[in-house]
Order: C-alpha cells, then structure tokens, then sequence
C-alpha cells in the first residue's frame, strides 16, 4: 500500500501532520488563538493533496 504514496503524497502528509502536532503545541502553551488558527490549516492542506491527486488522475 506504501507504494502507491508519491513523494509530493508524502510531503503533503507530513505538512498536514506538522501542523496539526505545532498546533497542539501552541494550544498547550496557553496560545489557543495561533494554535485553533495553525490548525485550521490542516484540511486546508489535504483538500490541496487531494485536489492535485484529482488533476494528476486526469491526465
């Protein structure tokens, strides 16, 4: 199943990821406000991967 993961599958994850663990970060550290906006960015960033998924499945 690993095998199907492209490198930019791979950076687009782990972007997601990052956010989301930097953002829990912040939120423990008493910045709830940066924090709830690092992690809006989370299905901002897999709705781009799954868009450029889509254009890529079309050609």
């Amino acid at each position: 199943m690993l095998k199907k993961f492209t490198l930019s599958d791979i950076i687009m994850f782990l972007a997601a990821f990052s956010s989301l663990i930097f953002s829990e970060i912040l939120w423990f550290k008493g910045e709830k406000e940066a924090g709830i906006f690092i992690g809006l960015w989370v299905p901002s960033i897999l709705g781009f991967a799954i868009l450029l998924k889509l254009i890529n499945n079309q050609k």
